[in-house]
């Protein structure tokens, strides 16, 4: 098969994803709580400077999600949500990550640090913080003891980046280990609050980087998870 093959072939199913995408409903903030504000958490992964505004894998379509997830945390607040977690990187300076991608967001830099707009939100205090040293927010973290410590907590709003690294695999934890467990969790992924980058092939190959097509990996990946029960929407508002 070749790529002119690939494309014609796979024209439907793209249209059908762009389709899905484009008329994805926006969901109630206000319904999504139900009244019951200390079963909803509100998860954020990677919203910092290393992947916003500095350094090698700062991303200006990363760096838009700031202003909404920030609007988000408010309304959650102003709703009574007492719970937000934020999984950061925080890598050690040998990590081997860095065997993938170059070093970046190492611990105690300023690339490590949360944004200064969540910073300045005035509940930042309620903020869980948890570092990282890989794409997945559970492995070597602390959010499986929060998790478990917090039963009560069924409804789990994910945003931040990337669409098809550790947002994926962070929405996917908290779904799979809810299955796994035989316990009802919602999981919803608001598409105003999630990205990824763009790395276009030319440049890839100037800079002998690995090229990534920011729109077609966000809209696959966006439909993965909904294929695996996570609830995609617009907007949580």
């Amino acid at each position: 098969m070749n790529v002119e093959q690939l494309i014609e072939q796979s024209k439907p199913f793209l249209s059908y994803i762009v389709d899905w995408k484009n008329v994805l409903p926006a969901l109630s903030l206000e319904a999504t709580v139900r009244g019951q504000p200390e079963k909803v958490a509100v998860i954020s992964v990677d919203v910092i400077n290393g992947f916003c505004y500095e350094g090698p894998l700062a991303s200006p379509r990363v760096a838009n999600l700031v202003e909404p997830i920030a609007r988000l945390f408010k309304q959650s607040y102003a709703a009574g949500v007492r719970h937000f977690i934020l999984t950061q990187d925080a890598h050690a300076p040998d990590s081997v990550e860095f065997e993938s991608y170059p070093p970046h967001c190492i611990r105690g830099s300023s690339e490590s640090e949360t944004v200064e707009a969540f910073q300045e939100l005035p509940f930042a205090n309620l903020f869980r913080v948890m570092p990282k040293q890989s794409i997945h927010s559970a492995l070597g973290t602390d959010l499986d003891r929060w998790l478990a410590d917090h039963l009560e907590v069924n409804t789990f709003i994910a945003v931040g980046d990337c669409t098809d690294l550790c947002t994926y695999q962070l929405a996917m934890h908290l779904k799979l280990r809810a299955v796994a467990a035989n316990r009802k969790a919602r999981v919803i992924l608001p598409v105003d609050c999630v990205d990824t980058y763009d790395l276009p092939v030319a440049i890839a190959r100037e800079i002998g980087a690995v090229p990534h097509d920011g729109d077609l990996l966000h809209h696959i990946f966006l439909y993965s998870m909904m294929l695996n029960g996570i609830e995609v929407v617009a907007k949580v508002a």
